[in-house]
């Protein structure tokens, strides 16, 4: 995880924000979040494959986890048609 302030907050409180937010989260969003921690960007394909959850729970991993806003995207410079996930802290 990125340890940099964000507008004026010290890193320890904006990890300490992130873990808070992800505290309430299910496990499966834990998890992509983990492995979003190690390897970043990853497309769900990639997040399903490391992760070894079913696409169908990555994909309600990510969901949580934008709405949380902890995970952000932006389509792949590799293949346009695929968007890659990527820690937002």
């Amino acid at each position: 995880m990125s340890t940099t302030a964000t507008q004026g907050q010290s890193p320890i409180q904006s990890n300490e924000e992130f873990r808070e937010r992800l505290r309430e989260l299910p496990p499966s969003a834990k998890l992509v979040a983990k492995v979003l921690e190690t390897e970043h960007p990853l497309s769900q394909g990639q997040l399903a494959e490391e992760s070894l959850l079913p696409d169908r729970t990555v994909r309600y991993a990510l969901n949580r986890l934008t709405d949380a806003d902890l995970v952000d995207s932006r389509y792949s410079f590799q293949d346009a048609r695929k968007q890659v996930y990527y820690l937002d802290v």
